[in-house]
């Protein structure tokens, strides 16, 4: 088990495992990206920011300096926005070590560039670090839940299984329960699509559409993701297990998330600029439809419901309109894939 952690990044969800993980043995140094945020957690030992009514351990070490925070361990988790990834990587590429194994936290594909996360770490620290030690951990895991020690499983993917399993090792406790898997690309993808789903099904709640429109968003919603995935090389299992359909019924369905709150409140008929105005934290789906779209354009892939939610959110077209379209569109088998995926 590795025994130090370093998260980078004092969110919700940053902030959630550091808590959870120093209650569990962990050694764990927390780096917050404003000094001021750092000091006021070191002196009160809470978030109250993002993850108020929690109390942060006082053996968890806060810090804004990223030289101590790069130096307390050999394992980093960055727990940063997917759209701010690249930039902060590059901040802490002259740190690197050929012993530091890298985990993404953020769920997202990035804009332009169409890169998933550890896509994302690759282009930015190899050759200084090998591609074997960059991995992910994605799944099923709200921040407020983790914090209070509620039962929760998550999956590490790596290209390598030994390292897959070291981040498995360092992240399972008696309350957190980590799954290992190799196939990046699936997990990535399944875990950052169901951010656009989890948008559709808040839009849904918002219109006022009930249950049986909302169970077709989610199982429809998973076939369209696997469709893409297979696509880039994901294996069809994946999209059955924590970072498909795991993750994207826990986003569509609860309370706590931001995306599917985001949706709800443009379902009420609110603008995609006023509903962000609202929110304090990040939803990471608005940002993941632009390249979930683009990336569907570029493999030809058929996604109707991420394009119905691309053209809500950035055409300005109405739910109602939308969701005429696609239960307007022309009959499907149910199991249907395009002819070069079923060839796989």
């Amino acid at each position: 088990m590795s025994a130090s952690i370093t998260i980078y990044g004092a969110g919700s969800w940053g902030t959630a495992l550091a808590v959870h993980l120093a209650q569990s043995g962990r050694s764990v140094t927390l780096w917050a990206r404003r000094s001021d945020q750092a000091r006021a957690i070191r002196e009160n030992r809470y978030n109250d920011e993002y993850l108020p009514g929690i109390e942060i351990p006082a053996d968890v070490r806060v810090t804004s300096d990223l030289k101590e925070a790069a130096q307390a361990s050999n394992l980093w988790a960055l727990a940063v926005p997917s759209q701010q990834l690249r930039s902060f990587v590059m901040s802490l590429k002259p740190l690197i070590r050929p012993d530091i194994v890298v985990v993404s936290l953020a769920k997202g594909i990035e804009n332009d560039s169409l890169m998933t996360m550890s896509q994302v770490l690759e282009d930015v620290l190899v050759p200084q670090l090998d591609r074997s030690r960059i991995g992910v951990l994605y799944g099923p895991s709200h921040a407020e839940e983790v914090a209070e020690g509620r039962p929760t499983t998550v999956v590490a993917a790596a290209h390598s299984p030994a390292v897959a399993e070291e981040i498995q090792e360092a992240f399972m406790t008696d309350r957190l329960r980590v799954y290992a898997n190799t196939d990046v690309i699936g997990v990535e993808i399944g875990g950052s699509a169901k951010n656009v789903l989890a948008i559709a099904a808040g839009i849904s709640d918002g219109v006022g559409y009930g249950d049986n429109a909302k169970a077709a968003l989610v199982t429809r919603g998973i076939a369209e993701i696997k469709r893409l995935g297979l696509a880039l090389g994901a294996k069809s299992m994946t999209f059955a297990g924590l970072a498909g359909i795991g993750d994207l019924v826990v986003t569509c369905m609860s309370q706590h998330s931001r995306n599917r709150g985001l949706g709800e409140q443009i379902g009420a008929g609110k603008k995609l600029e006023e509903a962000l105005a609202d929110m304090h934290m990040v939803a990471e789906g608005v940002k993941t439809t632009q390249s979930i779209h683009d990336l569907a354009q570029r493999h030809h892939i058929e996604m109707p419901i991420t394009e119905a939610v691309y053209e809500v959110l950035f055409n300005d077209r109405r739910p109602h309109e939308m969701m005429e379209k696609l239960m307007t569109r022309s009959a499907k088998r149910e199991n249907w894939l395009p002819e070069v995926l079923q060839e796989r």
